[in-house]
């Protein structure tokens, strides 16, 4: 464990966050599923980008009182990032339980290998 463990806590919990989330999307045959495994990788990526982006005892990108020192405010593209990511999110998010719906509507079942059986003998 080491001393550095307690103080970068934000970092791990991404990080045990995206292994969940990787497993879920690997060993899940459920399509909602494995969206759901996505958007647990996405919002540790998300949380890994914002820790990585607060430094403590610094303010907002906002100029106040005058004070135009670097050294007093955080970086600000973390953020942005992070702000990007999340409407990306959302979009692909949203095309993925579109197909999902369509995929279920023409197949009856949401498990990808029955998906995948039925591919296959409409093939032949």
């Amino acid at each position: 464990m080491g001393p550095h463990l307690w103080t970068n806590y934000g970092e791990v919990v991404a990080m045990i966050l995206f292994g969940i989330g990787f497993s879920n999307l690997l060993l899940k045959k459920n399509l909602i599923k494995k969206i759901i495994g996505l958007n647990i990788m996405d919002t540790a990526v998300y949380l890994f980008l914002a820790e990585k982006g607060y430094i403590t005892g610094r303010m907002a990108p906002i100029v106040v009182n005058g004070i135009q020192d670097v050294e007093t405010y955080i970086n600000p593209v973390p953020s942005g990032l992070v702000l990007t990511g999340i409407v990306v999110s959302v979009s692909v998010t949203a095309l993925m339980l579109s197909l999902t719906i369509r995929l279920y509507r023409r197949y009856h079942t949401l498990d990808l290998d029955e998906i995948s059986t039925l591919l296959k003998k409409e093939d032949k």
